[in-house]
């Protein structure tokens, strides 16, 4: 009987030093104060530059949006700024699945209070005033005859004779400017949408 007592006391006294133990060990991470890397460090490192990426993007994009638009025109063209180097893609409307010239200017106009048409050749015949090249203002839409009989090409004017478009299958969203020859000899018309600084004040004060 002696053998099988020391035996069983000695279980009995172990067993709880085994367990504290264990226990203790368990509680070793959160008493120290760690915190694995995979829950913490990683996300919030990426985070953050993603963060200044972002922050960074939108200053350089904030830059190309001329200080003389209006603040309609301004948010028109900081949309269209925004999704610069988006790929085009016939049909396109969305910066997910990329933009087609008109399709840009639907997505930059999305905000306006009217509906433009979808089609280039509907935007120059449908909505706005013309207007004067020597008068061209940020948020006008210009149009060109792209080896077309018809104005098949639109583009936003952002002003010092450059324009933000979407040119064609192969390329992105881009800033381009009238002075070249080839988008100086393709031009057609350009078009005002954008509603009258003057009527937006006389809607604010009813």
């Amino acid at each position: 009987m002696r053998p099988f007592f020391k035996t069983w006391l000695t279980i009995c006294l172990l067993l709880p030093l085994a367990a504290h133990a264990t226990n203790r060990e368990q509680r070793l991470p959160n008493v120290n104060g760690y915190t694995p890397k995979s829950h913490v460090s990683a996300p919030s490192s990426k985070n953050k530059q993603t963060v200044k990426r972002s922050s960074q993007l939108s200053s350089v994009n904030s830059k190309l949006v001329p200080p003389m638009a209006t603040k309609e025109s301004s948010n028109v063209l900081s949309r269209a700024v925004n999704v610069l180097g988006t790929p085009y893609r016939w049909g396109g409307s969305s910066p997910s699945k990329g933009f087609d010239c008109s399709g840009l200017v639907k997505y930059a106009f999305n905000d306006a209070t009217f509906d433009l048409p979808r089609t280039s050749n509907a935007m120059a015949s449908g909505h706005g005033e013309k207007v004067d090249r020597n008068d061209l203002k940020p948020g006008d839409l210009i149009f060109f005859k792209l080896k077309s009989r018809r104005v098949n090409h639109v583009a936003i004017y952002l002003g010092n004779d450059r324009f933000i478009h979407a040119p064609r299958r192969g390329k992105s969203v881009t800033i381009d400017t009238l002075k070249k020859p080839y988008w100086e000899s393709h031009y057609v018309v350009a078009k005002r949408v954008l509603p009258k600084e003057q009527n937006q004040l006389r809607v604010v004060q009813r």
